[in-house]
């Protein structure tokens, strides 16, 4: 299968032009919208369905306030996609989870390390793909400070489910790939620290 991943496209006006590679399935891990509204999820759902994948999958990031407020009414506005929030689904056999917390302020934000915990420990042991919107600490996570922003506490998770694929964004200087006791580590985020269009879509094949 051939996943095509982006993240953190902040409802972008240069989204149209953005050269989305052709593939099975695409992913978004989140910030999906620049400030949240209704309005924007509706021209990301309009994005995300003129896309050739056979298979969409979308989670939310901080950015998405709408998701999280009114989550009946946003999920059903992205009706071109497979939207997941502490929710998994199997495409040919493989299975993805998806996970929006994390702990950095705005939407979908916990504070509390027993929260965080009980999030984590809901993820599948079985997962194949996880995608989340904040990247593990200490991987892919280094701010333009020179501080590593990731969850506490996602690594130790990851490691022992040992997906094969852990695909993130959040953190925009992050962009990149890193390969860690056998779980590839994926930091998808396609605007820049500037908030602009400057990473390429990353192409996985599985």
């Amino acid at each position: 299968m051939r996943l095509v991943c982006v993240s953190d496209t902040h409802s972008s006006a240069d989204l149209d032009q953005l050269a989305v590679p052709d593939g099975d399935l695409l992913i978004h891990t989140g910030d999906l919208t620049g400030y949240g509204s209704l309005a924007q999820l509706e021209e990301f759902n309009d994005w995300v369905g003129k896309q050739p994948h056979r298979y969409k999958i979308v989670i939310a990031g901080n950015h998405d306030d709408e998701l999280q407020a009114d989550f009946a009414k946003a999920a059903r506005i992205l009706s071109n996609c497979h939207y997941l929030q502490d929710s998994d689904v199997v495409i040919e056999g493989i299975k993805f989870y998806g996970m929006p917390w994390h702990n950095d302020g705005w939407a979908f934000s916990l504070e509390s390390a027993a929260d965080i915990q009980q999030k984590l420990q809901a993820i599948p042991l079985d997962t194949d793909v996880l995608l989340t919107h904040a990247p593990p600490k200490g991987v892919l996570d280094r701010t333009g400070k020179g501080s590593n922003a990731g969850l506490d506490g996602l690594l130790d998770r990851v490691l022992l489910i040992d997906p094969t694929l852990h695909i993130f964004g959040h953190i925009h200087e992050g962009y990149g790939q890193f390969t860690k006791a056998g779980t590839l580590f994926v930091n998808a985020s396609t605007c820049d620290v500037g908030y602009k269009l400057g990473n390429a879509p990353v192409v996985i094949n599985l």
